[in-house]
């Protein structure tokens, strides 16, 4: 995100807009790919809240996130796209409250990637998951990406 120093993200964690909602999809590639018709969309809260949930020592995954929303909400997926932003959104919010802090940090991308739109970006990200005794992976050479070692072995269970 761009400008997120001018951003009321906390204002944008409460702005529901008409979710949560459910919606049938008919794009025959979209049902293929996520195995299923409905499709649900979860407020920013809502992820919020998820997030919040995490202890110290311990990892989610987006996609852990995704699946238990749509999960409890009888969808067959949750909308990818928003699910990304409104990570983003809580990590933001939080950054920029003083209190009642959301561990945004602990929030990773699919397979124990770190997060560069985090508040800090990956260094950031990077020096909050090692203070908590994770080791962090750098892979590729032009394309370098931060990876948790062994993410799935401290996953906390939603």
């Amino acid at each position: 995100m761009a400008g997120e120093d001018k951003k009321d993200f906390n204002a944008m964690l409460q702005d529901a807009k008409d979710m949560p909602k459910l919606q049938i999809v008919t794009d025959e590639a979209t049902i293929k790919k996520y195995g299923g018709e409905r499709m649900y969309f979860a407020p920013p809260a809502a992820y919020d809240a998820l997030m919040k949930r995490v202890p110290f020592g311990k990892v989610l995954t987006v996609g852990a996130i995704r699946e238990y929303l749509a999960r409890e909400n009888g969808a067959d997926f949750t909308e990818p796209i928003t699910a990304g932003i409104f990570v983003s959104i809580a990590a933001w919010a939080s950054y920029q409250r003083s209190g009642d802090e959301t561990p945004y940090w602990r929030t990773l991308k699919a397979n124990g990637e770190l997060n560069a739109k985090y508040p800090g970006g990956v260094e950031a990200q990077k020096e909050l998951l090692e203070k908590e005794g994770h080791t962090i992976l750098q892979r590729g050479r032009t394309n370098i990406r931060y990876y948790v070692k062994d993410y799935e072995r401290v996953l906390f269970p939603l």
